[in-house]
């Protein structure tokens, strides 16, 4: 009954317009004034913030806040993954017969994420993904998982639902239904990886370094797709792009290239820069550090 209820508030709820309303409010010079607010209320860890609070300009910047180097060292071997971002993992596993595990009894198509672009539902089809969610507490910007280049980037706008614990374990497909920011990137090691934004409720947008074009959060209905020639090279661990408030990361690979590591289960925190993922050689064979 509750489920069904909470349901029924978000499909009603102008989740669009709070959003666009909330981004527009932490741009506001005198926004700087809730972020101690912010702070107590979330418990946010200012240990590892790149400059002290009160040089913030307004609460949007304290949201997209950077940290300082030396607080996400980044696992360099290079057959290790890192997590892109700071969050929990919230489920890991197998892409199977193209679903993958969204909470207890429910499960969401490959193809529908990916927006039916046939060419990397194929590519994807019997991999791997891990879904990372961020709190309103968690650092905001994202980074890059691997050593690559970013070839293509689909924009699929959506429904802004909350994609909080809660709402995820009862919302059947929330993550096709969101509007979505994904990256393909090749990588010399590990094939094809995706890396998929979920937009949300008062994420205000999703920002990428790369392409300064795209923009989300709008009243855009149709989706885009878009190839970059030449493709963007990045590092692992240089950031992507940031979200305008909490949100959700998934990541997707191909079949058999790549074993998790022991510590990534749901329920899990992980940092940016920390391994989740090694490369497997040739198919089969883990690469020795």
């Amino acid at each position: 009954m509750k489920q069904r209820y909470l349901q029924w508030v978000l499909k009603y709820l102008p989740k669009r317009t709070i959003s666009r309303w909330m981004g527009k409010l932490a741009r506001q010079p005198w926004s700087r004034r809730l972020i101690p607010i912010y702070i107590r209320y979330f418990r946010v860890d200012l240990t590892p913030v790149k400059k002290p609070v009160h040089e913030f300009e307004n609460l949007l910047a304290f949201f997209i806040r950077e940290l300082r180097p030396d607080m996400r060292p980044v696992a360099r071997e290079d057959d290790l993954i890192i997590s892109p971002v700071d969050g929990t993992i919230s489920q890991v596993g197998e892409i199977t017969e193209g679903k993958l595990f969204q909470a207890k009894g429910i499960t969401y198509s490959l193809e529908e994420l990916l927006g039916h672009q046939k060419k990397y539902v194929k590519s994807f089809f019997g991999g791997r993904f891990m879904t990372i969610y961020l709190s309103p507490s968690d650092y905001h910007r994202f980074h890059m998982p691997l050593d690559g280049k970013i070839h293509a980037c689909t924009h699929l706008p959506g429904e802004l639902y909350p994609v909080n614990p809660m709402v995820v374990n009862c919302m059947k497909g929330i993550f096709v239904i969101n509007e979505r920011l994904i990256s393909y990137i090749d990588s010399m090691d590990c094939g094809k990886v995706a890396m998929v934004k979920v937009g949300a409720t008062n994420v205000g947008s999703i920002k990428v370094s790369y392409d300064r074009n795209i923009a989300t959060n709008q009243k855009a209905k149709k989706e885009s797709f878009q190839t970059y020639d030449p493709a963007f090279s990045f590092k692992k661990g240089e950031e992507l792009g940031w979200f305008e408030f909490g949100s959700t990361v998934i990541l997707l690979f191909e079949p058999n290239q790549i074993d998790w590591m022991n510590h990534c289960v749901p329920g899990a925190k992980v940092q940016m820069g920390q391994a989740v993922a090694r490369i497997i050689k040739n198919g089969g064979e883990a690469i020795e550090p």
